[in-house]
C-alpha cells in the first residue's frame, strides 16, 4: 500500500530548522501502515530535510556550520543573473538534500532517542515550504 500527503509549513528563512517529525508520524497514523517506509521531501530548491537532535545549541551550532561552509555573503551567478541574492541557498540545498527516508515498524518512524526529522528554510526570507510525505509498506 502507498500513502501519500502534502503538508505546509511556515518557515523564517535564513536556515530556519523546524522540527516535523509529529507531523510525520501523524501521517503514518493516517496511513494504518505498520511495517514500510517513509518518504519526506520538500519540494524547491532552497531547501532541505535532513535528521539532527533537535536542541537549541545543535541548531545553531548547525547554522553556524552552514555559514562558515556557504557564506550569505559568497559570491553567486545566480544571485548576479536573478538578483535575488540567494544563490547560497540553493548551494546550502544541494549540499544536504530535499529528502530523507526513514524505516517504520509497529507503526512508528525508526529514529534513535536523540534523532529527529527536520526541515532546514535556506532562503534569505520567511517562506511557506510545501512538504510531501510517502508512506509506503502494509
Amino acid at each position: 500500500m502507498v500513502y501519500g500527503k502534502s503538508l505546509s509549513v511556515q518557515t523564517k528563512g535564513f536556515s530556519d530548522i523546524c522540527d516535523i517529525t509529529d507531523i510525520v508520524s501523524s501521517v503514518i497514523s493516517e496511513s494504518k501502515i505498520k511495517e514500510g517506509a517513509a518518504v519526506v521531501f520538500v519540494t524547491g530548491s532552497t531547501a532541505s530535510i535532513s535528521t539532527i537532535e533537535y536542541e537549541p545549541a545543535l541548531v545553531e551550532d548547525v547554522r553556524e556550520k552552514l555559514e562558515q561552509i556557504v557564506s550569505q555573503k559568497m559570491h553567486s551567478r545566480h544571485s548576479q543573473t536573478w538578483g535575488d541574492d540567494n544563490g547560497f541557498s540553493h548551494i546550502r540545498a544541494t549540499l544536504m538534500g530535499p529528502g530523507i527516508t526513514v524505516p517504520i515498524t509497529g507503526g512508528r518512524l525508526v529514529l534513535g532517542t536523540w534523532q529527529q526529522i527536520v526541515l532546514i528554510d535556506h532562503d534569505n526570507r520567511p517562506r511557506n515550504r510545501d512538504i510531501f510525505v510517502q508512506i509506503m509498506g502494509e
